[in-house]
C-alpha cells in the first residue's frame, strides 16, 4: 500500500484525504492543529495526522523520506522547500499553487532525480488548463488558429446565498480573495496590450450571461500574456484571463480602494473607531459624519451600492477597532470575514467559461465555449474544495499507479496528463460542456 503524506489541513484538504483513503492510499496529514487532519480522516484506519510546522525542516525530511508521494497544499511560499526535500529523496509532489521561477528554475534536478514535480493541478489553476488544452489541441489537430481566447472562473455563493451589497461570500482564503484585488492585469484585445493598474482592476467589468446562473460580471486576473506561450497559440490576437463576480462586487471593490481601505500600508490606529478610521483613510474631517463624508469622496447618494457595503461591514459604526499599529486590509478583511463567510446551510458554485475564436485554412471561423457550473452541498463538499483538491487527487492516484512518465517540473498542459485527469473528473461528475460551431457574434468581445 502506497503512502502519501498531504502538507496543510487548510478548506479545500478533506476531498482529497477522502479520495485517496477511498482509493486504497495510506495518508499523513501533517499540519499546524493535528485536530484538522483528524476530523478529516475520520478514524480511518489507513489516515493519521500529525501536528507539524514549517519551521520544522528535519521533520520534513524525515516525512518526505518515508512517504512515497507529497502533496503540498501550504502556502505558496512554502512549495520551493518542499519539493528540494522531494528532489533528494527521489520522491514525486505534487502542488495545486501556481509555479514561480524558483519552482521552474527545479526541473532539471528533478528530471535528474527522475521525478514529476506537478504544479497548477487544482482548479484555477489547473482543470482551466486542461479544459483549455483539449479544445486547443482540437483546433490545432485540424490545422486551425486560436485568434482569440477568453478564460473566466468565478467561485462564488449560489444565487439564493446572496444577502448583501457585494452579493459575495468566501468559500476559501478570504485574505487571499481580498489581498488579491489589490492586484493590477494585462491582457491583450485584437492585437493591442492593456495594462491596467490596481486602481483600475474593477473598473469597466464585462458583462457575461451564464446558463442557469444570470448576469455576472468580469475583471481581468493579473497577467494573461504569458499563456499564449503556455497554451502554444502564438497565433492568438486576443488572449484575456478573467474573473466572474455577481454584480456589486466590482463597484463596492473599486470604491473601497480608492479610499484606500485595502492598502496594506501601515498605520496607528490607536483609539480609532471604524467611523474614525474610514474618515482618515479619505482625507475628511474627523468630526464630520462618515456616511456623508464617503458619499462625498466618491460623489454618490447614500443608497449608491459602495455606501450600502461599507455599512454593511460596519464601518460608519463609532465603536473602537481596538487596533494599534495596523494595515487597512487587514481591517477591512477581518471585517468581511466576519460579515461574509459562506455558512454551513448554504451553497456556493464554480462557474468557468472558456470562449474562443477558431479560423481554419477554408477561411471558415467559428466560436467555441466550454462551461462548468458545479454546485456544492452543506452536507458534504463546497464547490471549491470538490474542484480544487480532486484533480490534484487524480494526479497522485495516476503518478504512484505508473501511468504517467513525464518527468521534471510541470503544469497540466499536455495530453498524457489533461486527458486521463479530465476523464477521471467527469465520473465524478466535474466536467466541462463544449458548445461548437458557435457564430462569430457569441464571441465575448
Amino acid at each position: 500500500m502506497k503512502n502519501v503524506l498531504i502538507l496543510g489541513a487548510g478548506l479545500v484538504v478533506k476531498p482529497i484525504v477522502r479520495y485517496l483513503l477511498d482509493h486504497q492510499y495510506k495518508v499523513t496529514v501533517a499540519s499546524r492543529t493535528k485536530s484538522k487532519g483528524e476530523n478529516m480522516i475520520a478514524g480511518h484506519q489507513n489516515g493519521t495526522a500529525l501536528e507539524w510546522t514549517v519551521e520544522k525542516e528535519s521533520e520534513l525530511d524525515r516525512m518526505v523520506a518515508e512517504h512515497d508521494l507529497t502533496v503540498s497544499l501550504l502556502p505558496y511560499r512554502y512549495h520551493v522547500m518542499v519539493a528540494k526535500k522531494c528532489i533528494e529523496h527521489k520522491k514525486p509532489m505534487v502542488t495545486t499553487s501556481y509555479v514561480k521561477p524558483e519552482m521552474k528554475a527545479l526541473d532539471e534536478e528533478a528530471r535528474d532525480a527522475g521525478i514529476l514535480i506537478l504544479n497548477e493541478v487544482g482548479l484555477d489553476p489547473g482543470i482551466d488548463h486542461m479544459s483549455a488544452m483539449r479544445i486547443i489541441d482540437h483546433i490545432h489537430d485540424k490545422n486551425g488558429k486560436v485568434e482569440s481566447f477568453y478564460s473566466v472562473t468565478g467561485a462564488l455563493p449560489a444565487p439564493e446565498a446572496l444577502d448583501s451589497p457585494f452579493n459575495y461570500k468566501f468559500s476559501w482564503s478570504p485574505k487571499g480573495v481580498v489581498l488579491a484585488s489589490n492586484n493590477g492585469a494585462r491582457f491583450m484585445k485584437r492585437g493591442e496590450i492593456t495594462e491596467l493598474d490596481t486602481a483600475d482592476l474593477f473598473k469597466k467589468p464585462l458583462v457575461s450571461s451564464f446558463p442557469k446562473v444570470g448576469e455576472l460580471e468580469i475583471y481581468p486576473n493579473r497577467d494573461s500574456m504569458p499563456y499564449i506561450d503556455l497554451y502554444a497559440i502564438p497565433e492568438a490576437k486576443t488572449m484575456f484571463r478573467g474573473t466572474f463576480r455577481h454584480k456589486g462586487w466590482c463597484e463596492a471593490m473599486d470604491a473601497m480602494k480608492a479610499m484606500n481601505l485595502i492598502t496594506q500600508k501601515e498605520y496607528d490606529f490607536t483609539g480609532m473607531t471604524y467611523a474614525g478610521f474610514v474618515k482618515l483613510m479619505i482625507g475628511a474631517d474627523l468630526n464630520e459624519d462618515a456616511k456623508g463624508a464617503v458619499c462625498k469622496f466618491l460623489g454618490v447618494e447614500e443608497d449608491a451600492v459602495p455606501v450600502k457595503a461599507l455599512e454593511f461591514l460596519g464601518l460608519f459604526s463609532e465603536a473602537e477597532m481596538n487596533r494599534t499599529k495596523d494595515t487597512p486590509y487587514e481591517i477591512t478583511s477581518d471585517l468581511m470575514i466576519d460579515k461574509m463567510m459562506l455558512q454551513n446551510d448554504e451553497r456556493d458554485m464554480v462557474v468557468m467559461e472558456h470562449t474562443f475564436l477558431a479560423s481554419y485554412p477554408d477561411n471558415k471561423k467559428e466560436v467555441i465555449k466550454s462551461r462548468m457550473l458545479d454546485f456544492g452541498s452543506p452536507a458534504t463538499d463546497t464547490a471549491v474544495a470538490r474542484t480544487v483538491a480532486l484533480p490534484a487527487a487524480v494526479a497522485v492516484d495516476m503518478i504512484l499507479q505508473g501511468k504517467i512518465e513525464t518527468k521534471g517540473v510541470h503544469i497540466p498542459v499536455i495530453g498524457e496528463l489533461y486527458n486521463p485527469i479530465l476523464d477521471r473528473l467527469q465520473e465524478m461528475d466535474i466536467e466541462m460542456e463544449e458548445v461548437f460551431g458557435l457564430p462569430e457574434s457569441e464571441n465575448l468581445e
